[in-house]
């Protein structure tokens, strides 16, 4: 950055930094005609859009119980091990931000109780494409099922290897979680299946998971009919790290969010000239030897930026203006830093609480705000797949008391029936 970090505005630091544009606007004018043809055929629109863009057509979109249970027998015992303990750790945090019914007495005679009502149906939106996401399945299933819901559908692209099936880890890890209503279907066609309903889906309420800029596109455009968790858009990680950080572990890092997509955005901002040479150095290594380095070296092209800043205090203000998916803090008194934080997805404190852990055992979720979002969106949770409703109850000695005051409240809006609805009952 040419200016110092303290003269620009929150809003400059993002437009200096380097984040993937997905334009969601003009993706809309692709997925509205998919949307209205999944509303006005159902399963065959369904099916012919995901021949059209997925290259196969699955015998049926619903996927059968057989192959749920062949997916899971089939499953390798180190992978069945691992899903099992992230399930574990999911309920354990999820379970905790279940809420219990608050009464509050306002005045005597009059109180309103606040309570949380899980949904009655949803649906998951679990991706394919280049890799498949078991652990997705998981983040999207444990909120859901700990809030209550009663009737949940997954829906994940069919694998081209599959015979028409999404990717059978995915299918092992819904019938882990004694999830049965799984649909091979994809894209923003699934995203209408789920929210117009069809001969085969019934419709839901709520849709949640990450997905391309068509799934994001539909959620959009569906957002009314439905509700939705966000708009999720390319994955990306901060890190703020002074010159106690391990170069290695910080190249480790970017390296490791830039395989999952060649838009992804990785950005290092640290106060030590020394760490910033010292990580291209181990980028330098470690990227020519990556499984995915092709899709690495876009990413980090493309995406990626160096931060140097005069101190942490400049640090926060750039990361909490970036607003990143995740953010990680490489630094001397890691904890202390990280409290200061105010925008971001998911923190991770320190050198041993790398962004994968979050993504597969921390237990914490890892559907996060992107693109800037987590200045005012948080990540998947319970509260998602529930609603909040106000009860209120009073008394007639209570109502007597208060009407006065109703009474110049309405005709203050000139609402005269709300008045003699209050008058009526003291009559």
């Amino acid at each position: 950055m040419a200016a110092r970090v303290n003269e620009l505005s929150p809003a400059e630091i993002r437009r200096r930094l380097p984040r993937a544009a997905t334009d969601v606007d003009v993706a809309l004018d692709v997925v509205r005609p998919i949307c209205d043809d999944v509303r006005d055929r159902g399963d065959a629109a369904v099916l012919d859009a995901t021949e059209r863009f997925d290259g196969v057509r699955p015998a049926a979109l619903r996927v059968p119980a057989a192959a749920l249970a062949a997916a899971l027998d089939a499953l390798d015992p180190a992978v069945a091990d691992a899903l099992t303990e992230a399930i574990r750790r999911a309920r354990l945090v999820h379970r905790a931000q279940l809420r219990e019914p608050v009464t509050v007495e306002v005045a005597p005679g009059t109180t309103v109780t606040e309570r949380w009502v899980p949904v009655e149906r949803v649906g998951l939106y679990v991706p394919g494409g280049r890799v498949a996401y078991p652990s997705s399945v998981v983040m999207n299933v444990v909120p859901a099922q700990e809030a209550g819901v009663g009737s949940l559908a997954v829906v994940s692209p069919p694998w081209r290897g599959g015979d028409g099936l999404p990717h059978p880890v995915v299918l092992a890890a819904c019938q882990l979680l004694g999830v049965d209503e799984v649909y091979a279907a994809g894209g923003a066609q699934a995203v209408a299946m789920l929210a117009h309903g069809t001969e085969s889906c019934p419709a839901v309420d709520v849709i949640t998971g990450p997905g391309n800029v068509y799934v994001a596109a539909a959620k959009r455009l569906l957002r009314g009919l439905v509700g939705i968790d966000a708009e999720a858009g390319p994955t990306e990680i901060a890190i703020l790290a002074d010159h106690t950080a391990d170069p290695a572990f910080v190249a480790a890092d970017l390296i490791a969010q830039a395989e999952h997509d060649p838009m992804a955005a990785c950005l290092l901002v640290t106060t030590s000239a020394e760490l910033a040479d010292a990580v291209e150095v181990e980028l330098g290594k470690r990227v020519p030897v990556t499984r995915h380095r092709e899709r690495v070296e876009e990413s980090l092209s493309g995406q990626g930026a160096v931060a140097l800043v005069d101190d942490l205090d400049a640090g926060l203000r750039v990361v909490d203006a970036w607003a990143a998916e995740h953010l990680q803090i490489q630094t001397e008194n890691a904890a202390a830093v990280a409290a200061r934080v105010r925008h971001a997805g998911a923190v991770f404190v320190g050198s041993y609480a790398p962004v994968p852990l979050g993504d597969y055992l921390a237990g914490s979720n890892h559907v996060l705000p992107t693109g800037g979002t987590a200045r005012h969106s948080s990540g998947l949770a319970v509260a998602a797949f529930q609603r909040q409703v106000h009860v209120v109850e009073c008394t007639r000695e209570a109502l007597a008391a208060i009407a006065p005051r109703i009474a110049a409240l309405g005709a203050a809006e000139d609402l005269l029936a709300h008045v003699d609805a209050v008058e009526v009952r003291s009559r």
